[in-house]
C-alpha cells in the first residue's frame, strides 16, 4: 500500500497530466489561423477543418517545417542554401541537386522560353546591381559599361537543366535568383502538406500568394481574397475575389522601389534591358492550380506590360487580373480566360475590362 504522502503526488501528476490531455483535445473554432513570419515575410494559414488545439499545433510544426526547407533550398540570403552552394559551384560542373529544386529550375526556365525571355532566373547578378539583392549596397543607378556587362553575361544558355538525372550547371558566372518563383514554390509545398495530413478546407496566404482548397465553411462559401489597390498608402482592396480550389500570386511595382534625383526605380527588370520596369502596368495577378506557376507567370507579364502581357495571356490560356494606371486612377483588365474561370457575372460586378 502506497505511503499517503506518496499516493497524493501520484494523483496530482494523474491530475496534471489529464488537465494536459483534456487542453490538447479542446476542439478549436473554424477556421482556425496559424500565422509567423518566413522569408522576411509573412505566413497566414487558416483551416476550416474541425481541429483541436493539439492537431492544430501538429501542424503549425509541419507547416514551419515546410517552410525551412523551401528557405534552407532556394535563399539567396544564407550562404548555406542549396541555391547559394550551386551558385558557388565551379562554371561548366554539373551538380546533383534537390527534386525540389530542379523543379522549380524548370518551372523558371519554362516561363522564362514562353514569355520569350521576360523571366530570366540567370537576373541576380543584375538584381544585386540594382541593390535589390542580397548584396549591401546603396539605392544607386549602375553606370551604363557595368549594366551591359552583366547584362551580357545572362540568358537562358547560361544555365543548362538534366531533368532526368536531376542535375545542373552554370555555363556562365551567373548569379541564379529564385526569388520571383520559390515562394509561390512554398505555398505549393505548404498546401501539399495540408493535403496529405487529410485536411480539405484551407487557404494559404504567404506574403500575398495565395491558394485555397474547398470551402470556408466546408460547405459552399468560397475563400474571399482582396486584390489590392496599387500605391503606397494602406492597404486597400480594389477587387474581390471568391477562390475555390486554386492559386493566385500577384506582382507589382509599388511597394518595392527606390528614388534617386528624383526618379522611381521599380525592383521589376527587364531581363531583356536589364533596367526596371518603366510602363504604365502596377500590378499583375495570375490564378493558376500551381502557385509556383503564377507566381513566374505573374512576374513575366509585369515585365511584358498591359499590352504585351495580354497578348501573351491569352496566348498561354491564363486567367490574368491587370490593374493599369491612368491619368486619374487606375482601370482594371482581365483575360478570356479569367472570365470563364470566375464568370461573367464577377466581371461585371468589380467593373474589369476584358483585354484584347
Amino acid at each position: 500500500m502506497l505511503p499517503i504522502r506518496r499516493l497524493s503526488w501520484c494523483l496530482i501528476l494523474l491530475l496534471g497530466l489529464l488537465a494536459g490531455c483534456s487542453e490538447r483535445d479542446r476542439p478549436l473554432e473554424s477556421p482556425v489561423r496559424l500565422e509567423g513570419e518566413i522569408f522576411g515575410t509573412f505566413y497566414q494559414v487558416s483551416i476550416a477543418d474541425p481541429l483541436t488545439l493539439g492537431e492544430a499545433k501538429a501542424l503549425e510544426e509541419g507547416i514551419v517545417a515546410e517552410l525551412e526547407a523551401v528557405d534552407a533550398s532556394m535563399s539567396t540570403w544564407r550562404d548555406d542554401s542549396e541555391l547559394m552552394v550551386f551558385n558557388e559551384a565551379p562554371v561548366g560542373e554539373w551538380q546533383p541537386l534537390s527534386d525540389e529544386l530542379i523543379e522549380v529550375l524548370s518551372i523558371s526556365q519554362s516561363v522564362g522560353e514562353a514569355s520569350d525571355g521576360a523571366f530570366d532566373i540567370t537576373i541576380g547578378g543584375l538584381v544585386n546591381l540594382w541593390s535589390f539583392g542580397p548584396e549591401a549596397r546603396p539605392h544607386e543607378v549602375p553606370d551604363d559599361e557595368t549594366l551591359a556587362t552583366r547584362l551580357a553575361e545572362i540568358g537562358p544558355d547560361s544555365l543548362a537543366l538534366d531533368i532526368e538525372s536531376r542535375q545542373a550547371r552554370r555555363t556562365r558566372d551567373v548569379f541564379v535568383d529564385l526569388s520571383a518563383v520559390a515562394k509561390g514554390h512554398a505555398t505549393d509545398r505548404v498546401a501539399d502538406y495540408l493535403a496529405r495530413q487529410d485536411m480539405e478546407h484551407y487557404l494559404v496566404n504567404l506574403g500575398g500568394d495565395l491558394l485555397a482548397q474547398g470551402y470556408r465553411d466546408r460547405e459552399d462559401t468560397p475563400w474571399q481574397i482582396g486584390i489590392e489597390k496599387p500605391h503606397n498608402g494602406p492597404q486597400q482592396a480594389r477587387h474581390i475575389l471568391p477562390l475555390h480550389d486554386i492559386s493566385v500570386a500577384t506582382s507589382g511595382d509599388y511597394r518595392n522601389y527606390f528614388e534617386t534625383d528624383g526618379q522611381r526605380y521599380s525592383h521589376t527588370l527587364d531581363p531583356r534591358t536589364g533596367r526596371p520596369i518603366e510602363h504604365r502596368l502596377a500590378s499583375v495577378t495570375v490564378a493558376h492550380p500551381s502557385n509556383a506557376w503564377a507566381d513566374a507567370w505573374a512576374t513575366a507579364l509585369m515585365v511584358l506590360g498591359e499590352e504585351e502581357g495580354m497578348v501573351v495571356a491569352r496566348e498561354q490560356q491564363l486567367k490574368v487580373l491587370m490593374i493599369v494606371r491612368e491619368q486619374e486612377g487606375w482601370s482594371s483588365h482581365v483575360s478570356p480566360d479569367f472570365v470563364t474561370a470566375f464568370g461573367e457575372q464577377l466581371v461585371a460586378e468589380e467593373d474589369l475590362v476584358v483585354g484584347k
